[in-house]
């Protein structure tokens, strides 16, 4: 008989942009004339429009969310773009220039670093063309907003106040009270680090590392949870820096073992102090692999879901509950026997080893499953 529980449907919480708590008022649109590079080979139209669908506007990146100044736009269409097609438009206005990276693919290299506090509107225009001579039709609209610094900035302070597995050794005199980037390097806090860290971590690039780092400082702030760097967050961050409001807690990450027997390794400061036998998903029902920050806790919920007969489970007071992605997570639950595939997902321990884990996995911990 198939093994059943262990999952339950999480609606993580929805991130609202926050717009409108931008402190800086969104200025009358000035769109500043750009020039689109083309590439030596222009393409020249091998058939008529009729022959083509209507050209199409497949993603515009950023999407709608906090990015740090440096973030990369770019507007990929579903047919080659005609070397005289109207350009998209960005407001406010940025000075700067798109260039044509594919047939299909525009990217924009803005002349300065984008403002930060400031949301952004991209507007691909109706009268965008495609080399075959199809139109778009109808504007498309996106928006982005930068926060107020970048992500190496970011984890420079969060290594600074001791979130990242890593410190930051600055160039100089460490400067807490400013967001622009600091010369100096990261290093790792400790050696041997566990492979399933180290090999995330990349500076300037927001990774599961920074994420997680980031989710654990604004849960210890009461920031909420937006995961990328927003003005507020920053401006905490630099704030406790400043004050010398270190991370008041150890460096936790767990280290989930799905070759049998399975396990769970519990580390502090990269020190193992707990190891358990644990049960993950069935072959139906696996539990996903890689690394994942915690984002919701319970000390008891209740669990429902669809067992893979297609009949339904509704099991109250399942202790110990640190969801890590989307519906898996680490928890306690009763079996006969741990250590091999058993549950719907999740990270299976009997209850008194659960309990043992649970403090040491508090919003933001990062979980390797592998």
């Amino acid at each position: 008989m198939a093994a059943r529980h262990a999952r339950k449907t999480v609606h993580p919480r929805r991130r609202k942009a926050a717009i409108g708590l931008l402190g800086v008022a969104v200025v009358a649109i000035v769109v500043a004339a750009v020039a689109i590079l083309v590439p030596t080979a222009t393409q020249t139209p091998t058939a008529s429009a009729a022959t083509h669908p209507a050209l199409g506007v497949e993603g515009i990146v950023p999407d709608g969310q906090w990015v740090s100044p440096d973030a990369q736009l770019r507007v990929m269409f579903n047919e080659p773009l005609s070397p005289t097609s109207a350009l998209p438009q960005i407001s406010p206005a940025v000075p700067g220039r798109w260039v044509l990276l594919s047939a299909g693919v525009l990217a924009f290299e803005p002349a300065t670093a984008y403002a930060t506090n400031v949301t952004y509107k991209v507007t691909v225009p109706a009268t965008a063309l495609s080399s075959y001579g199809t139109r778009l039709g109808h504007a498309v609209q996106n928006w982005f907003a930068v926060g107020g610094g970048s992500v190496l900035r970011l984890q420079q302070l969060l290594a600074q106040l001791g979130y990242l597995p890593l410190k930051f050794v600055p160039l100089g005199t460490f400067v807490p009270t400013s967001a622009s980037v600091q010369r100096g390097t990261f290093v790792w806090r400790w050696a041997n680090m566990p492979p399933g860290l180290t090999s995330l971590w990349q500076p300037g690039v927001m990774n599961t590392i920074t994420e997680g780092a980031l989710m654990r400082f604004e849960d210890v702030n009461n920031l909420g949870e937006a995961r990328v760097p927003t003005p507020q967050t920053f401006n905490a961050l630099i704030a406790a820096v400043a004050a010398h409001k270190s991370n008041p807690a150890t460096y936790n990450y767990v280290d989930v073992n799905t070759a049998l027997p399975e396990t769970v390794t519990l580390y502090q400061d990269n020190r193992v102090i707990y190891t358990t036998l644990a049960n993950s998903g069935i072959a139906s029902r696996p539990t996903a692999l890689g690394t994942f920050p915690v984002y919701l806790r319970f000390t008891s919920t209740t669990m429902s879901g669809t067992n893979p007969d297609g009949t339904t489970y509704h099991d109250p007071g399942i202790p110990w509950v640190s969801y890590f992605n989307g519906g898996d997570a680490l928890h306690g639950f009763i079996r006969y026997s741990y250590g091999w595939p058993q549950s719907l997902g999740c990270i299976e321990m009997p209850f008194a080893h659960a309990a043992v884990v649970y403090p040491y996995t508090p919003i933001g911990t990062l979980v390797t499953v592998r």
